[in-house]
């Protein structure tokens, strides 16, 4: 029976030596084995690939700074507008106006001040804006302007050589500001108007319509004159004057005192309703003229 044990066990000890795994053994020795060359080798891998990761990063960084920059420099150049071709100082105004035919339209596009204009502009319309000063130097270069239109604007103050230098203008508008004198007027004026600003009698010298022989229509209604302006031409044929603070005329305000025989026979229409002065009172006052001012005679 001993015999018999022995065999047994010795059979059932085989297939257990057998299970064990040599693989784990077989790579511990495999790394044992020839220290030197192969941790050399492994070593020098290790390199080689741990160089050719950084200059892969930095091929990549190279790569895509480049890029950056290129894509930058596109942007600029798609941001840059073309330079103008002819006079430079033209286009934004015509960029941001209309500009047709010697006429610049800038309206209601909020500028404060004049644009610069075309040397070759004969008419601007600068309605509905912010501009709150005119100078000389908006117009010292346009001598050929001949109707100027500041409608609906904020304009407080006018330099006196603002129109000097335009001796062809003939329509100048200044309605709808906040204007309380007048500059010096342009010698061939055919229209004046003023209208809708605070205007008093003192803010408009004695002479300052006294040469404007062309000047046929005048427009100082809703302001806030205390009399009628002085030396007014004989070219005039319509003053609008209603709607001030006017309280007295005398006999030469719009005929001539001295000369009973003197008709103005020009005149098609003169508006004075919405004053504080009673017509009636003041007979000799139009005696010169063929038709009566619009206004309250009693």
């Amino acid at each position: 029976m001993t015999m018999l044990q022995s065999v047994l066990l010795l059979l059932l000890s085989v297939p257990l030596i057998k299970l064990a795994p040599p693989a784990q053994q077989d790579s511990r020795i495999t790394y044992h084995y020839g220290t030197d060359h192969s941790e050399e080798t492994l070593l020098s891998q290790d390199s080689e690939d741990k160089y050719l990761d950084r200059k892969n990063i930095k091929e990549k960084e190279t790569v895509i700074l480049p890029d950056e920059k290129s894509v930058q420099l596109q942007k600029d150049e798609s941001v840059t507008p073309p330079s103008p071709k002819k006079e430079s100082d033209e286009m934004p105004t015509c960029l941001l106006c209309v500009c047709l035919s010697g006429s610049v339209y800038c309206e209601e596009v909020d500028i404060d001040a004049v644009p610069p204009l075309p040397k070759e502009s004969a008419y601007l319309y600068a309605r509905f804006n912010k501009i709150k000063k005119l100078t000389a130097k908006d117009f010292a270069d346009i001598p050929n302007l001949r109707r100027l239109d500041f409608t609906g604007n904020l304009i407080e103050d006018i330099e006196d050589g603002t129109f000097s230098k335009l001796s062809l203008l003939e329509e100048l508008t200044l309605a709808e500001n906040q204007l309380l004198k007048l500059p010096v007027l342009p010698p061939k004026l055919t229209l004046f108007n003023a209208k809708y600003n605070k205007i008093k009698s003192r803010g408009i010298k004695a002479n300052t319509f006294k040469k404007l022989n062309n000047l046929s229509f005048l427009y100082l209604d809703h302001n806030a004159l205390e009399s009628v302006p002085l030396n007014l031409p004989e070219s005039l044929r319509v003053i609008h004057l209603q709607f001030n603070n006017i309280t007295s005329i005398t006999d030469d305000t719009f005929c001539k005192a001295n000369d009973t025989r003197y008709i103005r026979d020009r005149i098609e229409e003169i508006r004075l309703e919405g004053n504080p002065i009673i017509l009636g009172k003041h007979p000799n006052s139009f005696i010169c003229l063929k038709r009566l001012p619009v206004g309250s005679y009693f």
